[in-house]
């Protein structure tokens, strides 16, 4: 028996716990709750980390993942999935089997370095990402270093070169891809959302603050909230994009830790 329809519209987030609670796990539930969604998790890793950076990572059991996400997607309606840290093959390989078991839509965020450089992928998991789940991804949303990493081909410094890796991602299998432009040079972050196509950008004019650790995580997220409520995938990207801007714009009104504090969530609800 399929689980009955639900109130709100229920996402879930298979990505590591952030113990400083501004990225993964934790900036997932946060945006799912600030778009009016109910979130559900599965934990993949549990990291060790603050705003200064990450101390210590123990992988969860590929067991207890599919444990996981067997449980949720066995009872609650869940209408999408974004899938962030997962820095073991056999992790993903588990994961994979899920996806297919139950017939989700996914948002793979390819986490592969932390904001403070620190590497979350092993290197073995790196065939595995995208052999068995861009594949099953309605988007993938890697940042400039991790298209990078996943095509082979330079660090791209424009538009035209995030282009061409979009459409590599797709000949290597993703059906769609938003890549994020944070790391370009210039007073604009235009990211590019390519389907096969079209060819969409979303521009913004970056936010100078040092307060943007889970970024990457909480556009991921904000795109599922999107799906889960129904939106066209475009219409979730652009959202998500508006909802991030939002956030960093309001950084600084958090303090949070010594080093790279987080976005703000809630901006539209805590009082200023």
């Amino acid at each position: 028996m399929p689980p009955l329809p639900s109130f709100p519209p229920i996402a879930l987030t298979i990505a590591g716990s952030d113990s400083g609670g501004g990225a993964g796990v934790q900036a997932d539930l946060k945006t799912f709750s600030a778009l009016g969604v109910y979130g559900a998790s599965v934990v993949t890793a549990i990291t060790a980390q603050n705003t200064k950076g990450v101390t210590a990572v123990e992988n969860v059991s590929p067991e207890i993942v599919a444990a996981q996400i067997d449980a949720v997607l066995s009872d609650l309606d869940v209408k999408a999935v974004k899938i962030g840290m997962v820095s073991r093959r056999e992790t993903i390989i588990a994961i994979a089997e899920a996806l297919r078991r139950f017939d989700r839509q996914a948002v793979v965020d390819p986490v592969m370095v932390a904001t403070s450089g620190d590497p979350l992928l092993q290197p073995d998991a790196m065939a595995a990402l995208t052999c068995e789940l861009l594949p099953l991804a309605v988007v993938v949303t890697p940042n400039l270093p991790e298209a990078a990493l996943l095509t082979g081909r330079p660090f791209a410094e424009g538009e035209a070169e995030m282009a061409r890796q979009a459409e590599a991602l797709m000949r290597a299998g993703a059906r769609s891809v938003l890549i994020k432009g944070g790391h370009l040079r210039g007073s604009d972050a235009t990211d590019l959302f390519f389907d096969g196509d079209r060819l969409v950008r979303f521009p913004a004019k970056r936010v100078e603050t040092r307060n943007d650790h889970g970024t990457g995580c909480t556009l991921s997220a904000a795109i599922a909230a999107g799906l889960a409520k129904g939106q066209s995938l475009a219409e979730a990207a652009g959202a998500a994009k508006a909802y991030l801007h939002a956030a960093i714009s309001a950084a600084d009104r958090l303090k949070v830790g010594e080093g790279r504090g987080p976005v703000h969530h809630f901006h539209e609800w805590w009082p200023r």
